[in-house]
């Protein structure tokens, strides 16, 4: 982003900042409000193992559930309870470490339950936890075929995977088939879905222009520009500095923040079509909790200016946990499953989405970060 627009931006939340001022809780309060969410899941779906019924019957290591561990093992890591664990434990050994279709399997739906099994293969060290999994890539890097990631979803669900197996066995192939494949689906992909004039992502090559809201402007999803968000994040997070495509990551996250930041409501939540907040306009938790789980992170790590980007999140998480969290744990605001604005619909503070899965994963993620920005109670 241009000086000028930067400044723009910042007198932009400076006005903001005049009309809504927040902090945020201390970390005692930002765990209670992860474990009230995270304790209604569990309570509600004690099996992990059981299949998700709701147009149809789907297996439960299916990339919405996958993304649900996501966030568990986040909460975990702040507060190591051993329920926690059983309950990721259970999860994969009721599907014994498989993925959706196999190791043939080359979707990164499919491969997103990798994730979870990793982490816990690098906790328990369990050859069962992991082996599918990296047959599954492994099958992938004996392939000249890039073009698996056409939808932008597929960074966050297939990205981590790659960047933990790289660092898990100090194999740079699995960064440069990574990167080839990102590369692909931004450069190249129906012409690329990265618009780096606006700094976001078309959700795929069906949204490109000339395709339009109602509005005019383009069609950029929210939820799936936090997925890209989050791959980026959850890469950064571990791989080496010095690996492959870690630069453009940095790149283009930096890019997107300074973007992102520019486009939150009022309440602190973001709009399902980021430039027409009339098309099906409204608070929505899961893209809110994607945004959140990337600004937080890169204030954290002190790549985005703390003064400009902290009222933001401070913003965005009031507005998730009071306006999105129930007093019993639900989120709502959550859209449901679909591709662009109009999908998953109608999204409101009551209504139950066709899977509670991945919004709470996202919302996890969220809190995990602004875990590490929060005060101490006890300092």
């Amino acid at each position: 982003m241009n000086q000028k627009k930067y400044a723009g931006l910042c007198i932009a939340i400076a006005i903001c900042q005049l009309v809504f001022t927040q902090t945020l809780p201390d970390k005692h309060r930002v765990l209670q409000q992860m474990e009230l969410a995270n304790k209604y899941f569990m309570v509600k779906y004690p099996d992990p193992g059981l299949p998700i019924t709701t147009d149809k019957t789907r297996p439960s290591n299916i990339w919405t559930r996958s993304v649900y561990y996501e966030g568990l093992m986040a909460l975990y890591h702040l507060s190591p309870k051993h329920k926690f664990l059983k309950y990721a434990d259970r999860w994969g050994d009721s599907h014994q470490w498989n993925l959706p279709g196999g190791p043939a399997t080359r979707s990164a739906d499919n491969q997103c339950c990798g994730q979870t099994y990793i982490d816990l293969y690098t906790l328990q060290h369990q050859k069962k936890q992991i082996g599918n999994i990296k047959e599954s890539i492994d099958n992938m890097l004996q392939s000249n075929k890039i073009d698996d990631w056409w939808w932008i979803d597929a960074l966050q669900m297939g990205m981590p995977v790659f960047a933990k197996l790289g660092v898990l066995y100090h194999d740079n192939r699995y960064f440069q088939r990574m990167y080839e494949m990102y590369m692909h689906t931004k450069t190249e992909e129906g012409g690329g879905l990265y618009n780096s004039k606006d700094s976001l992502w078309w959700r795929d090559k069906s949204f490109v222009s000339p395709y339009k809201e109602p509005n005019g402007k383009n069609c950029y999803w929210s939820r799936g520009n936090g997925w890209v968000i989050a791959a980026l994040v959850r890469v950064l997070q571990i791989m080496p500095e010095s690996a492959i495509g870690y630069q453009e990551y940095k790149h283009t996250f930096m890019e997107m923040m300074q973007k992102i930041a520019s486009l939150q409501r009022s309440d602190g939540f973001w709009n399902v079509s980021l430039l027409d907040p009339d098309y099906f306009g409204g608070k929505e938790t899961s893209g809110t909790s994607l945004f959140v789980y990337g600004m937080a992170w890169g204030i954290h790590k002190r790549w985005l200016n703390r003064e400009i980007y902290l009222p933001i999140v401070e913003k965005a998480w009031h507005g998730l946990t009071t306006y999105a969290l129930h007093p019993d744990g639900m989120l709502g605001y959550v859209q449901g499953t679909g591709k662009e604005p109009k999908d998953g619909q109608p999204v409101t503070y009551n209504h139950v989405p066709d899977f509670e899965d991945y919004g709470l994963g996202c919302f996890l993620l969220a809190g995990s970060e602004i875990y590490q920005l929060a005060p101490d109670r006890n300092k």
